[in-house]
Protein backbone atom coordinates (compact mmCIF):
# COMPACT_ATOMS: atom_id res chain seq x y z
CA UNK A 1 0.00 0.00 0.00
CA UNK A 2 1.48 3.33 -0.71
CA UNK A 3 1.74 6.21 1.67
CA UNK A 4 -1.05 8.12 -0.57
CA UNK A 5 -3.36 4.97 0.22
CA UNK A 6 -2.76 4.58 3.87
CA UNK A 7 -3.67 8.39 4.02
CA UNK A 8 -7.02 7.89 2.49
CA UNK A 9 -7.94 4.26 3.97
CA UNK A 10 -6.64 6.45 7.57
CA UNK A 11 -8.57 9.56 6.45
CA UNK A 12 -12.04 7.42 5.73
CA UNK A 13 -11.68 5.23 8.71
CA UNK A 14 -11.07 8.76 11.12
CA UNK A 15 -12.63 11.60 9.42
CA UNK A 16 -13.13 12.96 12.34
CA UNK A 17 -9.49 13.99 12.83
CA UNK A 18 -9.20 15.87 10.05
CA UNK A 19 -5.90 13.62 9.17
CA UNK A 20 -3.84 15.69 6.32
CA UNK A 21 -1.23 14.59 3.26
CA UNK A 22 1.77 15.86 3.63
CA UNK A 23 3.39 15.68 -0.23
CA UNK A 24 7.37 15.24 -0.59
CA UNK A 25 10.35 12.72 -0.60
CA UNK A 26 9.00 11.19 2.54
CA UNK A 27 5.53 11.51 2.30
CA UNK A 28 3.78 11.81 5.85
CA UNK A 29 -0.16 11.91 7.72
CA UNK A 30 -0.17 14.51 9.74
CA UNK A 31 -2.23 14.09 13.09
CA UNK A 32 -3.53 16.40 16.01
CA UNK A 33 -2.07 15.59 19.27
CA UNK A 34 -5.12 14.94 20.92
CA UNK A 35 -6.06 11.89 18.13
CA UNK A 36 -2.56 10.61 18.11
CA UNK A 37 -2.62 7.59 20.58
CA UNK A 38 -6.22 6.41 19.06
CA UNK A 39 -4.58 6.42 15.53
CA UNK A 40 -1.50 4.65 16.27
CA UNK A 41 -3.45 2.07 18.40
CA UNK A 42 -5.41 1.70 15.36
CA UNK A 43 -2.00 0.99 13.09
CA UNK A 44 -0.62 -1.36 15.50
CA UNK A 45 -3.68 -3.76 16.28
CA UNK A 46 -5.59 -3.15 13.15
CA UNK A 47 -3.14 -2.73 10.70
CA UNK A 48 -0.09 -4.34 12.04
CA UNK A 49 2.44 -1.59 12.09
CA UNK A 50 4.00 -3.27 15.21
CA UNK A 51 7.51 -1.86 14.86
CA UNK A 52 8.03 1.70 15.63
CA UNK A 53 11.53 2.45 14.03
CA UNK A 54 12.19 6.33 15.13
CA UNK A 55 11.07 8.76 16.73
CA UNK A 56 12.38 12.37 16.26
CA UNK A 57 11.64 15.87 16.83
CA UNK A 58 11.80 18.88 13.89
CA UNK A 59 12.28 22.32 15.07
CA UNK A 60 10.71 25.03 12.72
CA UNK A 61 10.73 28.82 13.51
CA UNK A 62 7.18 28.88 14.70
CA UNK A 63 6.55 24.85 15.49
CA UNK A 64 7.83 21.80 16.76
CA UNK A 65 7.19 18.52 15.14
CA UNK A 66 7.51 15.03 16.29
CA UNK A 67 8.10 12.26 13.60
CA UNK A 68 7.43 9.02 13.82
CA UNK A 69 8.32 5.99 11.11
CA UNK A 70 6.22 3.13 11.50
CA UNK A 71 6.74 -0.28 9.92
CA UNK A 72 5.03 -3.63 9.57
CA UNK A 73 7.14 -6.87 9.88
CA UNK A 74 4.56 -9.15 9.49
CA UNK A 75 3.23 -7.29 6.47
CA UNK A 76 6.65 -5.89 5.69
CA UNK A 77 4.93 -2.79 5.51
CA UNK A 78 5.88 0.56 5.71
CA UNK A 79 6.74 3.33 6.58
CA UNK A 80 4.05 4.91 7.68
CA UNK A 81 5.22 8.32 8.63
CA UNK A 82 2.90 10.50 11.43
CA UNK A 83 3.49 13.80 12.01
CA UNK A 84 2.38 15.50 15.21
CA UNK A 85 2.81 19.55 15.36
CA UNK A 86 3.64 20.74 19.03
CA UNK A 87 3.43 25.09 19.97
CA UNK A 88 6.66 26.31 20.13
CA UNK A 89 6.66 27.93 23.49
CA UNK A 90 6.06 24.63 25.60
CA UNK A 91 5.80 22.10 23.04
CA UNK A 92 3.77 18.67 24.28
CA UNK A 93 2.99 15.51 22.41
CA UNK A 94 1.28 12.42 24.03
CA UNK A 95 3.59 9.63 24.44
CA UNK A 96 3.35 6.38 22.47
CA UNK A 97 5.25 4.24 24.83
CA UNK A 98 2.42 2.56 25.65
CA UNK A 99 1.85 1.68 22.13
CA UNK A 100 5.53 0.86 21.42
CA UNK A 101 7.49 0.30 23.94
CA UNK A 102 10.73 1.10 21.94
CA UNK A 103 9.65 4.65 21.63
CA UNK A 104 10.87 4.96 24.85
CA UNK A 105 14.36 6.40 25.08
CA UNK A 106 13.61 7.50 21.30
CA UNK A 107 11.12 10.63 23.56
CA UNK A 108 13.30 10.78 26.41
CA UNK A 109 16.27 11.72 23.49
CA UNK A 110 13.61 14.08 21.82
CA UNK A 111 12.72 15.49 25.37
CA UNK A 112 16.39 15.85 26.19
CA UNK A 113 17.56 17.41 23.17
CA UNK A 114 14.79 18.95 21.45
CA UNK A 115 12.33 20.21 24.71
CA UNK A 116 9.27 18.24 23.52
CA UNK A 117 7.21 16.87 26.55
CA UNK A 118 5.50 13.66 25.92
CA UNK A 119 2.75 14.10 28.36
CA UNK A 120 1.74 10.20 29.93
CA UNK A 121 5.70 8.77 29.20
CA UNK A 122 6.70 6.58 32.00
CA UNK A 123 10.36 7.87 33.30
CA UNK A 124 11.10 10.71 31.47
CA UNK A 125 14.12 12.37 32.17
CA UNK A 126 17.43 13.03 30.38
CA UNK A 127 18.89 10.43 28.77
CA UNK A 128 22.17 11.99 27.35
CA UNK A 129 22.55 15.24 29.01
CA UNK A 130 22.97 15.20 32.49
CA UNK A 131 20.24 16.60 35.28
CA UNK A 132 20.84 20.41 35.79
CA UNK A 133 21.34 20.53 32.15
CA UNK A 134 20.22 24.38 31.55
CA UNK A 135 18.06 23.79 28.04
CA UNK A 136 17.70 21.23 25.36
CA UNK A 137 20.75 22.02 22.89
CA UNK A 138 19.47 21.09 19.54
CA UNK A 139 16.71 24.03 19.96
CA UNK A 140 17.45 26.56 17.30
CA UNK A 141 17.08 29.07 20.10
CA UNK A 142 19.51 27.38 22.19
CA UNK A 143 22.44 29.51 23.06
CA UNK A 144 25.07 29.41 20.72
CA UNK A 145 23.20 27.87 17.90
CA UNK A 146 23.72 31.24 15.89
CA UNK A 147 27.52 31.37 16.27
CA UNK A 148 27.85 32.76 19.66
CA UNK A 149 30.87 30.48 20.65
CA UNK A 150 34.31 30.27 19.08
CA UNK A 151 36.05 26.73 19.69
CA UNK A 152 39.65 26.53 20.14
CA UNK A 153 42.46 23.68 20.74
CA UNK A 154 42.64 22.85 24.52
CA UNK A 155 45.87 24.28 26.26
CA UNK A 156 48.97 22.28 25.27
CA UNK A 157 47.47 20.60 22.21
CA UNK A 158 48.06 21.58 18.45
CA UNK A 159 46.36 21.61 15.99
CA UNK A 160 46.10 19.19 12.98
CA UNK A 161 45.06 19.72 9.59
Amino acid sequence: MTAQETFEALAARFPQFELEYVEGKDPAVLVKGENLLELAQHLKTEEGYDYCASVTGVDYEDRFEAVYHLYSTNKKGGPVILKVLAAREDPEVPSVVSIWPGANWQEREVWDLMGIRFTGHPDLRRILMWEGFEGHPLRKDFPGMKDEYTFSQPSGEQEHD
